[in-house]
């Protein structure tokens, strides 16, 4: 029988690919046309709106210094993911990201997905003498050298699909990607970060955290938790599994009351308090938290041991993201 043996989180932002002077000069014009801004409250706003809110004392924040101290922190709390993945004594890999209308448009935008083909591509990067910093740092979650096809465990995949699928959850399934399209950010920053040195099969879930008007609530990620967790114990091969939350915490303004709340309620297996989060403050890519609610749950049974928490402040605005990084071990 298979067994749930590792449990990780990690932010995914274009903070992390981006260089350090980006994130000291970029972001400060960047963030000041975001059109996905929303307030601490949940409410649509802009640039403007959110500096005349923002403490006056967040300005040592953004310091150059200070920015490039927290990108420094970042990259190190990166590292040592990489290095606890490669060295995990896991088989396959379940990724649960968002997908922001790469594989899929608001045509046709599921709730839940899961992908089961026996590979999926991550392409090249496309670098262009007129690319901007902004796409530069996007394309780095791609391939340097040529297009990449990382293993599925094609297997495990349909199966959950099939036994989730006979509890009531309902799974749009993918076998292949359209040609011109590949994996989308929150699977190719995990692939070409985190497993430079060793290529484990992984399985993509993908929730629609994003869009209105179908993304699932907290509740339901607690329950679509629980159901992996279950039917990781019941699938029949003697395979050990992991299992990743890509994306969040708070984004494209930094909260870290709610990003501490968060964190928090995974450290005190409170999960009463993550399936009533208010859907509201999980607006624009703060909505990936929902990623580590689904994770948190399937790893009932693990306590947080690593955490690092970075609260990458990049304008006196507040706009930036809470980056986050952590690990569960299973509770002997």
């Amino acid at each position: 029988m298979a067994k749930l043996v590792a449990a990780y989180g990690s932010s995914h932002s274009v903070m992390l690919t981006a260089a350090e002077e980006d994130w000291r000069n970029g972001f400060k014009t960047a963030d000041k046309t975001n059109p996905w801004l929303f307030d601490k409250e949940g409410n649509k706003t802009n640039y403007e709106g959110l500096l005349a809110k923002a403490s006056k004392d967040n300005r040592q924040d953004v310091s150059p210094e200070a920015m490039s101290a927290r990108w420094r922190e970042a990259q190190a709390a990166m590292d040592h993911m990489r290095d606890l993945i490669t060295d995990a004594p896991i088989d396959v890999l379940i990724i649960c990201g968002d997908d922001q209308h790469e594989l899929f448009k608001m045509t046709n935008m599921p709730a839940i997905a899961i992908y089961y083909g026996d590979t999926i591509l991550n392409a090249k990067r496309k670098i262009t003498p007129d690319m901007g910093w902004y796409k530069f740092a996007q394309a780095q979650r791609q391939e340097a050298e040529a297009d990449v096809n990382w293993p599925v465990d094609s297997k495990l995949a349909t199966w959950l699909i099939r036994k989730l699928s006979d509890r009531d959850f309902d799974i749009a399934a993918l076998n292949g990607i359209e040609p011109g399209k590949c994996e989308g950010h929150a699977i190719s920053f995990i692939h070409h970060r985190y497993m430079t040195k060793r290529k484990i099969p992984v399985v993509p879930i993908l929730l629609n955290t994003f869009d209105p008007p179908n993304q699932p609530t907290p509740a339901r990620c607690i329950k679509l938790g629980a159901a992996l967790r279950q039917l990781i114990e019941e699938y029949p091969e003697d395979i050990r599994v992991g299992i990743l939350a890509s994306g969040g915490l708070s984004h494209f303004v930094v909260d870290e009351q709610l990003d501490n709340a968060v964190i928090d309620g995974i450290r005190r297996h409170d999960y009463s308090f993550l399936a009533s989060i208010e859907p509201k403050l999980l607006q624009a890519g703060s909505s990936e938290i929902r990623n580590w609610i689904l994770v948190a749950e399937a790893a009932r049974d693990f306590d947080l041991d690593w955490v690092k928490y970075v609260p990458g402040y990049r304008t006196e605005a507040e706009t930036g993201t809470g980056l986050c990084f952590a690990q569960w071990k299973r509770r002997a």
